[in-house]
């Protein structure tokens, strides 16, 4: 039989969601159970949101606005920059695809941590672009020095995770600071803050505001985390003109939904209870922290909404000893699990099957 696709993507793993409530409830026959696995905030939807959306799907027979006019003026102001600076997509993980397919040509490389954020290998795959998986350190984190050692003259684009997704690990100013003067002009940096709203340490640096007038800097970030807009798929870009031009000429055109933009406009005037809401993570956060540590777990310092749980071999059993009592995690074969901070009453019963798994 003739083959119809390219024979390299059958090494390519596929992206792996939280598994759904509904199936764990149906198999295990319980009333319901707790998904601590996507990285979702579990407050419900923003403050005029639903009633942005609901107005907007009145206009769901027209093309939405292509170039964002309106959310990408509002986006700059908001954040003090050119909206000419700005790029919107189907989420962040769009924008990162679509940052590889405007730099990458088949065989060029893409540089980053591992473990770092599961859809990089993907993004560069399907570009045709080489992965170069720099292994994370002992801490769980980016090694900053071992990633400038990786770059050729073939390396087109460095991702840097921060905070790290799984692990919740985070990079310091005086850090990337040092990195930054490393990487060649000509390597696109792009720094991935999805989970920014969620970092409390002042060390941990605004990318935006201290590296975003450097040319080779792109920072990613998404209103699917903090602002509530998952299902929605929202996430922008900030770059210089004239990699946002180049970006924007690539991206599948309408890909920011008419639904996405006004719920995004929306979102965009709660700002006060996102901020409320991060408290309310960040506290859970490192409760969670803490009553993992007594449980003997060296849980890595996180900056995120999630927590890093390094088990290695025993995490397959740790993630299925959890789902046994109602409670969905995100296993990363073999090195361990992450745990999305939900409600006090979910964590709750995260900590009880917890316990229960690691005895």
């Amino acid at each position: 039989m003739t083959r119809l696709t390219r024979a390299d993507l059958d090494a390519l793993p596929n992206y792996v969601p939280g598994r759904s409530v509904a199936d764990l409830v149906r198999e295990l026959g319980i009333a319901e159970a707790v998904k601590l696995a996507s990285n979702e905030v579990p407050y419900g939807p923003l403050p005029g949101v639903v009633e942005a959306v609901t107005e907007a799907v009145r206009a769901v027979h027209r093309y939405p606005d292509m170039g964002v006019t309106e959310l990408r003026d509002r986006i700059g102001a908001w954040l003090g920059v050119d909206p000419a600076r700005v790029v919107t997509g189907c989420g962040s993980v769009a924008l990162a695809e679509i940052l590889v397919k405007a730099t990458c040509l088949p065989g060029d490389e893409v540089v980053y941590s591992w473990r770092s954020f599961e859809a990089y290998p993907i993004i560069a795959a399907g570009a045709g672009a080489t992965s170069v998986r720099v292994p994370n350190t002992a801490a769980h984190g980016h090694d900053l020095t071992a990633i400038a050692e990786a770059i050729t003259d073939r390396t087109r684009l460095v991702f840097v995770c921060n905070p790290n997704n799984p692990t919740g690990t985070f990079l310091r100013k005086a850090e990337l600071d040092r990195f930054l003067a490393e990487v060649p002009s000509d390597v696109l940096v792009v720094l991935d803050e999805a989970y920014r709203e969620f970092v409390t340490d002042e060390t941990v640096p605004d990318g935006l505001a201290v590296y975003g007038d450097r040319p080779n800097v792109v920072v990613l970030r998404t209103m699917s985390k903090a602002w509530g807009l998952a299902g929605l798929r929202m996430g922008y870009l900030v770059a210089q003109p004239e990699v946002a031009a180049a970006v924007r000429k690539v991206v599948t055109p309408f890909s920011t939904s008419l639904v996405a933009q006004a719920a995004a406009l929306a979102a965009l005037d709660a700002e006060e209870e996102v901020r409320r809401r991060c408290a309310l993570v960040v506290a859970e956060r490192d409760r969670v922290t803490e009553a993992l540590r007594k449980l003997a777990v060296d849980v890595p310092d996180s900056q995120a909404n999630f927590v890093w749980l390094p088990l290695g071999e025993k995490t397959a059993a740790f993630a299925s000893a959890c789902e046994n009592r109602g409670v969905i995690v995100r296993a990363f074969h073999p090195e361990g699990a992450r745990v999305t901070i939900g409600t006090p009453e979910e964590n709750d019963l995260f900590l009880q099957a917890a316990e229960a798994a690691l005895a």
